[in-house]
């Protein structure tokens, strides 16, 4: 079991990132059940703007990050907040892995289908479950299922007092979610039985009763002028 995280500070290594510390404690987490865990901080590595799993210039590293979390069964996606809002970089990570909509595994189902996914935010400002929120969308329409409060976050709250999850001494809280909600991912992980395809194959589509033509692959109460053919199966 592979548990990956990615830590979407805006700051470079060898420089402390508080969102770093509890991405770490939810690993520590994963790891205490099993999981293989890795940490990587994405503003490292060169990741060119775009939407493509592959390489838009020479200095591209997004290929790398894209094989690793290709080979996760569990991916945590960890933030600063700024402005109330995610970071840049986890902006751009999201942008990119926008092409996983589209990569499929050997049996045509979408690539993310049976891995789960987190969200640790960190910031001394507000806008945490706003984060957490735009984060975990992105990562459901990518494929990933996500756990029941599947996340954990700290932030400074209003008024004075520490800025920074390192130095406070009130991280009981954020520390307590973020070992307990990853547990329930790691145990929803391998479902018994796995998410079907939502584009069934030809062969797998029925046949008209009266002709034996294959049927249009468009829930009955759906038109196809308004079908998504990456939900068709779940409708109803």
């Amino acid at each position: 079991m592979r548990a990956l995280a990615l830590n979407c500070t805006l700051k470079r290594s060898p420089d402390t990132s508080n969102t770093a510390a509890l991405a770490q404690v939810v690993l520590a987490a994963l790891a205490e059940r099993g999981a293989q865990t890795e940490l990587i901080r994405v503003v490292d590595y060169v990741v060119e703007p775009g939407v493509v799993t592959e390489a838009t210039s020479e200095a591209d590293e997004w290929p790398v990050l894209h094989g690793k979390i290709a080979a996760a069964d569990i991916l945590i996606v960890a933030t600063p907040t700024w402005l109330g809002q995610q970071s840049s970089i986890s902006k751009r990570v999201l942008e990119r892995m926008d092409a996983m909509l589209s990569e499929t595994k050997d049996d045509g189902r979408p690539i993310a289908y049976d891995k789960v996914a987190g969200v640790v935010v960190t910031g001394n400002e507000d806008g945490a479950h706003h984060c957490i929120a735009e984060i975990s969308g992105a990562l459901i329409d990518i494929g990933y299922t996500l756990a029941g409060q599947g996340w954990t976050y700290w932030n400074k709250g209003p008024g004075p007092g520490e800025e920074e999850y390192l130095t406070s001494d009130e991280t009981e809280w954020s520390n307590l979610t973020g070992s307990r909600p990853r547990r329930i991912c790691l145990r929803s992980h391998m479902p018994s039985k796995p998410l079907p395809c939502p584009r069934p194959k030809e062969t797998d589509r029925p046949r008209s009763p009266r002709t034996g033509d294959l049927m249009a692959d468009v829930h009955p109460t759906t038109s196809a002028a308004h079908a998504d053919p990456r939900s068709s199966d779940l409708i109803g």
